[in-house]
């Protein structure tokens, strides 16, 4: 947890940096807040291991930010910080959820209105001060109004790709304790949701009291909402609560699934099983038709709660109403595709333009992770901001990569582009350059608010491009900030059907886009799938597990997505294969 202190403070640094037009800083600062957020060992150990130059040996993280961790290490604070937020007292957590807001216009809004926080924000584009700033005017008032309905929308919410460490970390707690014989995480989580309340944890243990008291010793929290013989609540630091409950061994199986969910899956559930003359709880399933009278069928296994019904398991993530059950019991549920099924991730940045590692390193931890092989997807000119590759640098990456290729085995490198969607649909890398790359994706990164009818028409002018093989990040949502961009998801897949571009779940968790709904329309129409990280550092290759959650949401099976096949056999199944 302490890495993701001092990662935010990095991020914070970053944007106060860029805020006053200071060169080069701001893109250290938020590279080296990259590395440290994933940075998979904790930084006060490393420290106190290796001194400076084991912070130093972090890839980003150079002398100076290395001092300033140290300096965070020893004191609780870092002075460079502390200075910027009392000259500028901002809430930039808050600032930067809202679309479209960067730090020249943070720095606008303070110089102006004294604008710091989201309900300063608000309360001035609601009274019509925004509109009359130089640079801003009517319209970027009015999407500033509708971004902020979309984050109040989100507000209590968290990224499942945030919460998941967490409660990775209070399971362990919880089963390194020799108190609890079982630990399971249960709700949204579990199922996988894109976005989660709380964190619900299920336990069965000898010694409730002692397990419950030996958990609040292990961990941080603000607030202790309540505790019981078999129960505790509190609130956390990070602002989210965690419940943790302790079940019968004998009936553990079904208080998992009720507490699992979703509300509606067990309505749905308990209505079948009424019909048939059962009644479902946390307590198990109990048969209520003469001559039974209330005979419990105990459950230890989620498995026997389904099987009691007549159905076979249903995985957590199907569990939201949405046919599984009609599905189970017609014998039509689908295979849905492993963890860890992937051989290739086909979007991957590297320090070519705003990844923190190089292409080698990329490699080697794309092989730890049991990938085949990758695409190397380094974004094009038109993304300046990124230092987006013109035609005569992605050559340039090419020979690269053909040495690397040479010299590192057990994976293959692919030449690749994340090549973005003009305004117009056209491309900014010209055809004869595409030609040659192993894989073309596209992506729209601006314009962000055309009319629906543009937008389709724009995206799908994109994929009819005879080079284009996958179409990125498809409706374009950064959760919490951005809602999807308005797009008739129907014609992009249609068209998507007929030129055969595959269409990308996306793994990182403030996209998974993807979203369910839209993927099981996908396959519906025999659309081709890949599930990518878009990871820009080697750490963010654990966002692959985001990406097939959300592919399994949406109901595919491993034969659906395509970068579950061999290379050869992936690269066939491209649009230019």
């Amino acid at each position: 947890m302490r890495n993701q202190t001092i990662a935010k403070i990095f991020y914070n640094l970053s944007f106060y940096l860029a805020m006053e037009d200071v060169p080069f800083k701001p893109q250290a600062y938020e590279k080296a807040a990259m590395a440290l957020e994933s940075f998979p060992q904790d930084l006060g150990a490393l420290y106190k291991k290796e001194g400076l130059k084991g912070l130093e040996s972090i890839p980003g993280v150079g002398k100076s930010i290395a001092e300033k961790i140290e300096e965070y290490l020893k004191t609780g604070k870092i002075k460079y910080y502390e200075d910027f937020k009392k000259q500028m007292p901002l809430a930039i957590d808050e600032l930067t959820l809202v679309g479209g807001i960067g730090p020249k216009m943070v720095r606008d809004l303070w110089n102006n209105l004294k604008i710091k926080n989201l309900k300063d924000l608000e309360k001035a584009a609601k009274v019509g001060k925004i509109k009359n700033l130089p640079g801003f005017g009517e319209k970027t008032e009015q999407n500033i109004l509708q971004s902020i309905e979309f984050v109040k929308k989100s507000k209590g919410r968290w990224l499942l790709g945030e919460m998941v460490p967490y409660a990775e970390e209070y399971l362990n707690v919880l089963k390194n304790s020799g108190l609890v014989k079982e630990a399971e995480v249960a709700g949204s989580l579990r199922r996988m949701k894109e976005t989660v309340g709380d964190i619900d944890i299920l336990v069965t243990s000898k010694n409730p009291k002692k397990a419950i008291e030996y958990f609040l010793s292990k961990i941080k929290y603000e607030k202790l909402w309540g505790k019981g013989q078999a129960k505790v609540s509190v609130h956390t630091a990070q602002g989210f609560d965690v419940d943790v409950r302790v079940l019968p061994e004998d009936t553990f199986g079904a208080g998992l699934q009720y507490f699992t969910g979703s509300k509606e899956h067990n309505v749905k559930l308990r209505t079948y099983a009424a019909g048939k003359g059962f009644k479902v709880s946390e307590y198990g399933v109990f048969k209520m038709a003469p001559p039974a009278g209330g005979k419990r069928i105990a459950c230890k296994t989620e498995q026997q709660v389904y099987e009691a019904l007549g159905m076979p398991y249903i995985e957590p993530e199907l569990r939201e109403d949405q046919g599984e059950i009609e599905a189970a019991l017609s014998g039509k549920l689908p295979n849905i595709i492993p963890y860890n099924s992937l051989r290739g991730d086909l979007q991957v940045q590297t320090n070519w333009t705003d990844g923190a590692h190089s292409i080698e390193e990329m490699a080697k931890e794309a092989k730890k992770h049991g990938l085949q092989y990758i695409a190397i997807t380094d974004h094009t000119k038109d993304l300046a901001m990124t230092g987006g590759l013109d035609e005569k640098k992605l050559l340039r990456q090419m020979a690269e990569i053909d040495l690397l290729n040479k010299k590192i085995s057990g994976i293959k490198i692919l030449k690749g582009a994340e090549v973005n969607i003009r305004k117009d649909g056209t491309l900014d890398i010209d055809d004869d350059v595409l030609l040659k790359l192993d894989v073309v994706g596209v992506s729209v990164h601006s314009n962000f608010k055309m009319a629906k009818k543009d937008m389709t028409a724009r995206i799908i002018r994109a994929i009819q491009n005879p080079n284009v093989d996958i179409l990125f990040h498809p409706t374009g949502r950064s959760m919490p900030k951005r809602d999807e961009y308005e797009v008739d998801i129907d014609e992009v897949l249609a068209e998507a059907k007929k030129t055969g571009t595959a269409v990308e779940i996306n793994a990182q968790p403030k996209r998974l886009d993807l979203r369910d709904a839209y993927i099981r329309k996908a396959l519906g129409r025999g659309v081709l799938i890949v599930v990518d990280s878009d990871a820009h550092s080697k750490d963010q290759f654990e966002f692959l597990r985001y990406g097939i959650s959300q592919a399994r949401r949406g109901w595919a099976e491993a034969k659906d997505v395509i970068n579950t096949q061999p290379l050869d056999k992936f690269l066939k199944l491209l649009k230019n294969g």
